[in-house]
């Protein structure tokens, strides 16, 4: 995948969100932490659930539910505020899924690309090398 520089990568699960800023050219992709990730990741429980019940038993898909849908929420915010001109998405199938429920417009017009991977928890340069051979 082709990613042009500047571009904010968002890489998340059910239970965390990072964000990266690219540097370098879109061929040779680097990655740079974004500060900012900590802080959002407080804000995001909100949004959606599954119902507890026989086929969901358990409060932790409903948890992971809310954290994509909170994630989305809040990169919807920073893409109406202007702080977030190119976008890729880096999550598992089912989060992604859920994520892509709750992107605004605005956001899907600055997607750049996504990618149905769970990376939370890898190095840069593993986020780095799926990006490339995607």
């Amino acid at each position: 995948m082709q990613v042009p520089q500047n571009t904010v990568i968002a890489v998340a699960d059910g239970k965390k969100l990072s964000l990266f800023q690219t540097e370098g050219d879109a061929v040779n992709v680097k990655l740079k932490a974004m500060p900012s990730a900590e802080t959002y990741s407080s804000e995001i429980f909100s949004g959606g659930h599954h119902s507890s019940g026989s086929v969901n038993p358990h409060d932790n898909q409903q948890n992971e539910d809310a954290f994509s849908s909170g994630v989305a929420d809040i990169l919807n915010k920073l893409v109406r505020d202007g702080k977030i001109k190119s976008l890729v998405v880096v999550a598992a199938l089912g989060t992604l899924g859920d994520m892509r429920k709750s992107y605004h417009k605005s956001l899907s017009d600055i997607l750049v690309g996504e990618l149905d991977k769970d990376l939370t928890g890898h190095s840069l340069q593993d986020i780095e090398k799926a990006l490339a051979a995607a």
